[in-house]
């Protein structure tokens, strides 16, 4: 990881801020035994669309199109698919004693996208709301393991939709990111309470012109949102006709044309801008566990579980160090570097609920 200056706020000494060089990542291993080698797609980021624009964004609608649960199913060999590519990414539900296996004598830290993780996906992403049956069983995960919400959405909008204290924030793919108000057991350095780290600060004013901008350009197409998460802007087709997907792609390009500092990547039914800085779901993984003090530790065991293609740079982190694994959360086949699957949120907390029950067996027995 690039050294950076990291933001710490104090809560003992009245909130002051200090500034702390981050720790040096650690060199990463080779990869370990029991990940299966996978052939992937590179995944498409768009940047400078006025070169070839055209070809670049009928290539995004296709690959929106072919990420669309509507036509996976109709796709007449999915059952085929599906039972392959089970095989290759087994149920976590169905696999957690080999999971626990994995983690004997190591902490494990947990990190859980939001959106279609711990809460369904909706048209409405404001109705976004999480379960209360989910929220309970994610508090009484975070009082026997550190964890991390790591989400593309505005840090302070997930905090309202979890609103659980005792957690780690990361908002706009973890150019965000907040510690615990309350105390964690959990860490290692003492500077980690009340972490606040935000490498893109200096993009916030563009960020906020590109959402005006966007917001004036995009109210002609039906079904456009346009949504502000602090460090990056969310444009979402999931109320858009189909037939609009590429006029409202040729509006966006127009705004962001007029950025080269921002580029523009792709998730379900949304395309996001973003700063050009290399900072991703997967640096934001790597620094919580720095923060936790894990920088360089063997006893660590990472479980990251996301749905969307910008959690596989946090799955893809993971392999490469060689340390816990990822779990996606998907009912049809993906290209991805997880290692288990899990198909929807109600399977997501099952296997929250049964880690839990896990701990309290196993601190019972000591």
């Amino acid at each position: 990881m690039t050294q950076q200056n990291v933001v710490v706020c104090n809560t003992k000494s009245s909130g002051d801020l200090s500034v702390f060089p981050a720790a040096s990542a650690a060199q990463k291993p080779p990869v370990g035994g029991g990940y299966i080698s996978i052939s992937r797609r590179p995944r498409r980021v768009l940047k400078n669309l006025e070169i070839n624009g055209d070809n670049r964004i009928n290539a995004l609608v296709e690959s929106m199109r072919a990420s669309s649960p509507t036509h996976l199913m109709s796709t007449p060999s999915l059952t085929e698919e599906h039972s392959s590519w089970i095989l290759r990414y087994p149920s976590a539900l169905d696999m957690f004693d080999e999971i626990m296996k994995g983690s004997k004598g190591k902490q494990i830290v947990m990190f859980l996208d939001y959106d279609g993780t711990l809460s369904p996906i909706v048209e409405d992403p404001d109705r976004a709301f999480m379960s209360n049956s989910m929220r309970k069983t994610v508090r009484k995960l975070a009082r026997y393991f550190p964890t991390a919400i790591v989400t593309g959405r505005c840090k302070d909008k997930v905090y309202n939709f979890v609103r659980l204290a005792e957690l780690y924030y990361a908002g706009s793919h973890g150019m965000d990111i907040k510690g615990p108000t309350r105390t964690s057991k959990y860490n290692r350095d003492s500077n980690a309470e009340g972490v606040l780290f935000q490498p893109a600060s200096e993009f916030l004013p563009m960020i906020d012109e590109v959402y005006q901008q966007l917001l004036d350009k995009t109210k002609s197409t039906p079904g456009a949102k346009v949504e502000n998460n602090k460090f990056c802007v969310s444009v979402h087709f999931r109320c858009v006709d189909e037939k609009k997907w590429t006029e409202l792609l040729h509006q966006v390009q127009s705004v962001l044309k007029e950025y080269p500092k921002l580029r523009l990547t792709q998730g379900r039914k949304v395309v996001e801008i973003r700063p050009t800085i290399k900072w991703d779901k997967g640096k934001a993984l790597e620094f919580l566990l720095e923060s936790l003090g894990f920088a360089n530790c063997n006893d660590v065991f990472p479980i990251y579980i996301g749905d969307d293609r910008t959690d596989e740079d946090a799955f893809k982190k993971l392999r490469d160090r060689g340390q816990g694994l990822g779990v996606l959360v998907s009912k049809f086949p993906k290209d991805t570097s997880a290692s288990y699957s899990l198909q929807e949120p109600n399977e997501v907390m099952e296997f929250l609920q049964r880690l839990v029950e896990w701990k309290q067996v196993s601190m019972r027995a000591r």
